[in-house]
């Protein structure tokens, strides 16, 4: 893992319609481009300043904004949607509150390439747990918003399923999708389950496992920082497209 930069100091804003702390590019963008945006996405009961502390590690062209999920469930602690872990296992979820915060986090991004002048052709995401649950379906969901995603830890919530777009329209999107063999939160099962479902809908997919608990690992975050830096460097691989139908 490389060695993280200290005068990276991200900064809080309030005035989009999510607050979000705000990394400004490390790395000067190409004359006549505009720097890439990476939007980080955190599990429930935490906050923006769980997964800004990867911001350092991560490409220095990208313009980084952590963001706080809209439902308050105490003090600095927020979700995305709520969530109930059975006793026999499993989950209950109010599937309404993911598809409001799926549409919060779309209309945030294209605030967020206008408020920071970043290129609207290439955002990205970058969740945990829950904040992966809301990438995955984002990205099945609006893959027009997107130019990949790293969703870690997380699952595709069968009462997203219906929601999904066609293949013709989330063919080709990148996606590296990252889960720990000893999750005792969200198990390996929902990511092998969640594998065939992006491959038939035609996504660029890496599909990687670890030997790792609930977590993001040095190993996988490595990764994932070197998969995006790949993504920068290649052309982008499908039409980016403002419109569309959307899901849901």
């Amino acid at each position: 893992m490389t060695q993280p930069d200290p005068d990276q100091t991200p900064t809080l804003r309030s005035d989009l319609s999510l607050a979000h702390l705000a990394r400004s590019p490390q790395s000067p963008a190409q004359a006549g481009t505009k720097p890439p945006l990476l939007a980080l996405l955190h599990g429930v009961g935490s906050n923006e300043r769980d997964l800004v502390q990867l911001a350092p590690y991560l490409d220095p062209r990208f313009q980084i904004v952590s963001l706080r999920a809209p439902l308050v469930r105490g003090p600095q602690s927020f979700a995305w949607f709520d969530v109930e872990f059975l006793p026999q296992g499993g989950f209950r979820i109010a599937p309404e509150q993911i598809a409001a915060s799926r549409d919060r986090i779309a209309a945030f991004l294209g605030e967020a390439a206008a408020a920071y002048g970043a290129d609207a052709e290439r955002v990205y995401l970058l969740g945990f747990s829950q904040g992966a649950i809301m990438s995955l379906t984002l990205a099945l969901t609006q893959p027009e918003r997107l130019a990949g995603a790293v969703p870690i830890a997380g699952r595709i919530p069968p009462e997203v399923e219906p929601w999904i777009a066609s293949p013709e329209r989330t063919a080709g999107l990148p996606l590296l999708l990252e889960h720990g063999r000893f999750d005792q939160v969200i198990p390996i099962s929902w990511a092998h389950r969640a594998r065939p479902i992006l491959e038939r809908q035609g996504v660029a997919l890496d599909y990687r496992e670890y030997d790792a608990p609930h977590s993001i690992t040095p190993r996988m975050l490595d990764d994932a920082a070197a998969w995006l830096t790949a993504r920068l460097d290649e052309p982008l691989p499908r039409p980016r497209a403002s419109g569309g139908k959307e899901g849901d």
